[in-house]
């Protein structure tokens, strides 16, 4: 068995909420985590101040589990490098600086192999849609990310469950009416290609867990919904509780209460593999 504990979108920096930090924080230490995946958007505005926080936030996790981390939209400052010019890298330094040099990183435990997915792409002209709102919001792969990706799968243990941790939501939010990442379609055909079985992912700021039905196999995709105050509809924030075995996946949501001060469990949805 491998226990995951998948959030996303913590936002540090003004949307923060200290007690669902405090929280979480709680769970990590005693939950008996073997990982800690964060799907991005560790910060508001991709400040030092609030990349410092995500810091101190990541070195205490990694004193009781294994740590997953993937850029949001959030903590890439595109505003460097619009539509490329300036040099696009640039767009990811902070982050590099703070966070960590690599932006898909891959992790092995036994029975499991977890690759990152950058998703966060800042202004391009493959990340431009016709509606303005979506400026720096969408995100987007390329296909030698998911050639990587695929390579990187193929080298793992024969058998060992495939999860992806990328930020932006690869199905339809109930509540947004958008995907989070463009060519939907395709980055799941590939995904499901690769053996994938399971995504973890964020960015819509609404809690969802669907199995996405595509050829040759359905794709697990779980969307936590955010840590922060930035909740849609005044949903509750949200993460996820994962248990990965050689037979089956659970994915069990835990919700934000204002009254336990704790996130308690909620709904549970558990898959064959």
């Amino acid at each position: 068995m491998t226990r995951v504990l998948h959030v996303s979108d913590l936002h540090f920096g003004p949307p923060a909420v200290l007690a669902q930090i405090d929280a979480i924080e709680g769970m990590i230490a005693d939950g008996g985590f073997d990982v800690v995946a964060v799907s991005g958007d560790v910060t508001q505005r991709a400040r030092a101040g609030e990349f410092q926080r995500a810091v101190a936030f990541l070195r205490d996790a990694r004193r009781h589990s294994e740590v997953i981390v993937v850029p949001g939209n959030h903590d890439v400052r595109w505003w460097l490098a619009p539509l490329g010019i300036g040099g696009h890298d640039r767009i990811w330094a902070p982050y590099r600086r703070w966070i960590s040099d690599d932006l898909e990183p891959v992790l092995s435990l036994p029975g499991v192999t977890f690759a990152g997915l950058n998703t966060s792409q800042g202004v391009t002209m493959h990340t431009l849609t016709t509606r303005l709102r979506d400026i720096s919001i969408i995100g987007d792969v390329r296909p030698e990310q998911l050639d990587r990706m695929a390579a990187r799968f193929d080298a793992a243990p024969a058998g060992d469950a495939r999860v992806v941790v990328m930020h932006h939501n690869p199905t339809f939010g109930e509540l947004s009416q958008r995907y989070g990442v463009r060519h939907t379609p395709r980055l799941l055909d590939r995904l499901a290609s690769a053996g994938v079985d399971l995504v973890l992912c964020g960015h819509d700021h609404q809690e969802a867990v669907a199995l996405v039905e595509r050829q040759p196999r359905g794709v697990i995709v779980a969307t936590a919904g955010t840590v922060s105050d930035r909740s849609r509809a005044g949903r509750p924030s949200s993460v996820h509780v994962v248990d990965i075995d050689a037979t089956e996946i659970g994915v069990r949501t835990h919700l934000w209460s204002s009254t336990t001060q704790g996130f308690g469990p909620g709904a549970e949805r558990c898959f064959a593999r």
